[in-house]
């Protein structure tokens, strides 16, 4: 995890360069807060860009869908952008003009492939459930084969990809300070609430401990 991406010109930040991190463990630590992802491709000649749920393993990314979707079909084996974003804060300032957010994003770029082994699919899918909910895989039904083979999964290499972060707050024009006007930021989190039972539980049936633990940011 310590060794560096390289800088491509497609990872390459042009505007505040400052920004940028190319370092593994930040790319990294970002997908790993945030399991919603957006996945930017052609499909039939127009641009798509897909919400999703990725998960990382090592050095690869991976995300899942409908085998029977023509979104994944699409995808595979061509170009396509991966991004994870997370908002930490809103920022305002004493102009229009640097009003602002304080935010963390990954983007990656690739060729995904399709993983064909249906043993290998369900490892991946356990992985996924398990990055989430840390011990429930083994307290659910197997899946069966059908379902299986009804889901498709894409695995891409965390070859070409980056960070841009910005934790600032505020930055205003030196002569802007002396306004009489409130500035300042405004914290943003995506909180988990209190579990909600299903009412067709058991009864006798516990909460278990990873459905209070799950973290987001």
């Amino acid at each position: 995890m310590t060794d560096p991406l390289p800088i491509t010109p497609r990872t390459r930040l042009r505007r505040a360069p400052q920004r940028g991190a190319f370092d593994r463990a930040t790319v990294y630590a970002i997908l790993d807060a945030m399991p919603l992802c957006h996945v930017g491709y052609v499909l039939e000649g127009s641009p798509v860009v897909m919400p999703t749920i990725q998960w990382r393993e090592g050095d690869h990314v991976y995300w899942h869908g409908s085998a029977a979707g023509r979104g994944l079909k699409a995808a595979v084996e061509q170009e396509v952008c991966l991004t994870v974003s997370l908002l930490d804060s809103f920022v305002l300032a004493r102009s229009a003009m640097h009003h602002s957010v304080d935010y963390r994003s990954a983007m990656i770029f690739g060729r995904p492939l399709k993983i064909q082994d249906p043993d290998e699919k369900a490892a991946k899918l356990k992985c996924l459930i398990e990055s989430l909910y840390p011990g429930r895989w083994d307290l659910l039904r197997p899946m069966t084969e059908q379902e299986v083979k009804a889901t498709a999964i894409l695995s891409m290499p965390i070859e070409e990809a980056s960070a841009k972060i910005r934790q600032r707050g505020v930055v205003d024009d030196e002569a802007d300070y002396a306004r009489p006007i409130w500035a300042g930021v405004v914290p943003v989190r995506m909180q988990v609430l209190e579990p909600q039972a299903d009412p067709r539980n058991q009864q006798g049936i516990n909460r278990p401990d990873h459905a209070s633990s799950v973290e987001l940011g």
